[in-house]
C-alpha cells in the first residue's frame, strides 16, 4: 500500500504516524512489522520525536553536515546533490513491530517522511507483514 504525500518547501519534515497507524489498524495484523519506506533517492525516512525546535535542529544539521551549493558534481545534472546526500544520511525506510495490533512506538516517537528536493508529489510505501 502507498501513502501519497504533497510536500510544499524544499526540505521538511511531514509526520506521517497517524497514517502509519491507521493502515496498520486497518490490515488486522496483531503481531509483526510495518515496513516503513520511500523509492526517492531525494526524500528520507526516519523515527524521532515530533517537536518543533528538533525537527528545526535536524534540518539546519542536514543543511551544516552537507549544504547546497557546495560544488558537487552531480549539480551540473540536477543541481540537487545536497538533497541525495541528505537522503543517504537519513536512510530510506524504517521497519517497526506491531504488538497487539498497534505500531509499537516510544512515548515521544513519531514517523516522519523526509523531503530534501521539494516541493513534490511523493509516494511512502508500506509493507506490513504478519509474524504471529
Amino acid at each position: 500500500m502507498n501513502l501519497n504525500i504533497e510536500t510544499s518547501r524544499r526540505i521538511e519534515l511531514i509526520d506521517i504516524t497517524s497514517e502509519v497507524k491507521e493502515e496498520v489498524r486497518i490490515s488486522g495484523v496483531r503481531e509483526g512489522v510495518c515496513i516503513i519506506s520511500t523509492r526517492h533517492t531525494t526524500a528520507g525516512i526516519i523515527v524521532n520525536e515530533n517537536e518543533n525546535g528538533l525537527r528545526e535542529d535536524i534540518l539546519n544539521m542536514l543543511e551544516r553536515l552537507v549544504p547546497q551549493g557546495a560544488g558537487y558534481r552531480h549539480d551540473r545534472i540536477d543541481n540537487n546533490a545536497d538533497s541525495h546526500l541528505k537522503a543517504i544520511l537519513l536512510g530510506s525506510s524504517e521497519a517497526l513491530p506491531i504488538v497487539k495490533g498497534e505500531l509499537e512506538l516510544g512515548t515521544w516517537q513519531s514517523i516522519f517522511f523526509a523531503e530534501m528536493d521539494g516541493p513534490r508529489n511523493r509516494a511512502v510505501n508500506l509493507t506490513i507483514l504478519k509474524t504471529e
